[in-house]
């Protein structure tokens, strides 16, 4: 009996596989497609729809998985899973436009998912700094004016490519600072950046309407909002009417109750959900979608083993069209009680995988080290990627 040697191939860069073994280049790229996977889930189906998708998606040799009992129509919807290979999608993609119940828009944004290749890692560094006297990490560190100008300049000169600067603490069971005393901590700190005329991108981390307006009269492009535009009701107008870049995060409550209640039926779902709404809320209002950024809130209303499976699961996100931001520096889920320096190890340990797999953003306490790491993943990356 012959023994076969069989090895399972890791490399992403399929087509250098296939013209390896002799494959004909001229379809190198073109076959490529039939070797690459993908799973989508699609929510809130008709029956009618359900089983019209699963019928083209088995007609190619693909399958869709739904609701047992679309069949029977003894039920109102069903969300599906289509699965195949790229060259399958594109085709279900294509046979779904000559169908009716609105399925050929469906039809189009599958082609389109099916394009979505993976660009080379270009993650941006989103440095923090925190004003504040009780930040979970650094609380106190850089309240005074010359203390946190100093690590602004820090931050800048290690490479960060955004300063997000922050005078709320937002972690858990904290209260809210008021707008006043967040300014009173800000404006000087901006009134700096001003006189020294510096080019860094400036973020404000806040949930106030008021601070936001105030602060991009000194100049600051970017409102990050942990809320999600749920805390204030003019929060979104700020943004829209000044035409900045907006952090839109998911967080299940407000800091000082969002770890009471930690249960999800399913977490991924429930963020992703979430985000879509919030992210069609702000565009409604006229925000651009092109200055939105999306951020899954790691620790905000989440369990440890929550957080993890938002760190495996991020790229989920990217199908709703939007840069993803993940902030996990020195937080809880690493579950260390040791000094900063320690945490900030497996702050990159863990980073350096969302770095590989293209994260767009990363916002972290230590730049210095992130600096290093975003560069060498650039320019010798551990994954192929396609441009």
């Amino acid at each position: 009996m012959q023994d076969f040697l069989i090895k399972e191939i890791i490399n992403s860069d399929i087509e250098n596989e296939l013209t390896q073994i002799g494959f004909d280049k001229t379809y190198t790229t073109k076959a490529a497609d039939k070797f690459e996977y993908k799973n989508f889930k699609i929510f809130a189906l008709t029956p009618a729809q359900a089983n019209i998708i699963k019928q083209t998606a088995i007609s190619v040799g693909a399958d869709c998985g739904t609701h047992r009992e679309v069949i029977t129509g003894k039920i109102d919807e069903s969300s599906c899973i289509l699965g195949g290979s790229i060259s399958q999608l594109k085709k279900i993609g294509q046979k779904l436009q000559n169908q009716p119940f609105k399925l050929k828009e469906l039809g189009v944004q599958i082609i389109n998912l099916a394009h979505n290749n993976i660009s080379a890692p270009n993650t941006k560094i989103v440095g923090i700094l925190n004003i504040t006297p009780d930040s979970f990490s650094d609380g106190g560190k850089y309240l005074e004016t010359d203390k946190a100008t100093e690590q602004l300049n820090n931050l800048i000169n290690d490479g960060a490519d955004i300063i997000d600067i922050g005078a709320e603490t937002t972690k858990p069971y904290s209260n809210p600072t008021p707008p006043e005393v967040q300014l009173e901590r800000i404006i000087p700190v901006l009134n700096y950046i001003r006189t020294n005329n510096l080019k860094t991108p400036i973020s404000i981390d806040t949930r106030s309407a008021l601070v936001a307006k105030k602060c991009i009269e000194y100049g600051i492009s970017v409102i990050n909002d942990v809320s999600g535009l749920t805390y204030d009701n003019e929060m979104v107008n700020v943004a829209a009417d000044n035409d900045v870049k907006i952090i839109i995060q998911h967080s299940k409550d407000t800091p000082d109750i969002m770890q009471n209640n930690t249960d999800y039926a399913n977490l991924t779902d429930e963020i992703f959900l979430h985000l879509k709404n919030r992210l069609d809320f702000a565009v409604s209002k006229g925000v651009k979608k092109e200055n939105i950024i999306l951020d899954p809130g790691i620790g905000f209303g989440k369990t440890r083993e929550a957080n993890f499976e938002i760190i495996r699961r991020w790229k989920e996100l990217q199908t709703l069209g939007c840069p993803i931001m993940i902030g996990l520096s020195r937080k809880s889920l690493l579950n260390l009680n040791g000094n900063n320096e320690e945490k900030d190890i497996y702050t990159l340990a863990l980073n350096s995988i969302l770095i590989n797999e293209g994260i767009d953003y990363i916002r972290v306490h230590n730049v210095k080290l992130h600096r290093t790491l975003v560069d060498m993943l650039r320019n010798y990356p551990l994954y192929q990627f396609k441009n």
